[in-house]
Order: C-alpha cells, then structure tokens, then sequence
C-alpha cells in the first residue's frame, strides 16, 4: 500500500557527514509525521528525528546540534543531514512515516528497509 524507499547511507570518517532520503510512494492521502529511526548491533531500535507535516521537529539528545531533519510535503520525502558524524553513530537507519491512505483515510505506519551508516577511520 505504501512503500518507502531510503538512501544515501554509506562509509564516512568521523567528523564527517552523509544525506540520507526516504522517499514515500503509494495510496497516501497525507503523511503526518515522518522519521528516522537508527539500530545499532546489539542494541534496541532508537529515535533520531522526526518531522512533521506543519514542520515541527523533534531531535535525540544525542544528535542535536549535529543532525538536520527536512521534509517536502509535496513529494512525501523527508531528509536527515548528519555532520559531525561520530563512530556512535554507526548503525543501520530506518525511515518512518505515518499518515492516511488516499481513499479510505486509514492510518498507516510503515518502515523502510533500512540503509546503514558507518563512521569509522
């Protein structure tokens, strides 16, 4: 019904920084909020941000200051620039949206396949 579609992870050196996209196609009426999600080995899944449909944004502690999420509406595709990127950082990252459907207005909340982000030198 929705599918999204991540990109731009990839190999990058600490203190460096990576764009990734997520871009949502389907029977999608309107997507309220949008995110990206990050799980490390051995750890739970986490949030990193998220934005939604107005603009507001909510940030991990963790990667405020350093991390920039954006969206486009009209597209459905949301942004994370990462800078500053540290060897913490590395994991595999998971786009998330939910909104309605374009003809039942049922919500929905689907995941990306996830693209991973290792920071290493």
């Amino acid at each position: 019904q929705v599918q999204l579609e991540e990109s731009g992870g990839g190999l990058v050196q600490p203190g460096g920084s990576l764009r990734l996209s997520c871009a949502a196609s389907g029977s999608i009426f309107r997507i309220n909020v949008m995110g990206w999600y990050r799980q490390a080995p051995g750890k739970q899944r986490e949030l990193v941000a998220t934005i939604t449909a107005d603009g507001s944004t909510n940030y991990a502690d963790s990667v405020k200051g350093r991390f920039t999420i954006s969206g486009d509406n009209a597209k459905h595709t949301v942004y994370l620039q990462m800078n500053s990127l540290k060897p913490e950082d590395t994991a595999v990252y998971y786009c998330n949206a939910v909104g309605s459907t374009r003809v039942t207005k049922r919500r929905f909340d689907y995941w990306g396949q996830g693209t991973q982000v290792t920071v290493s030198s």
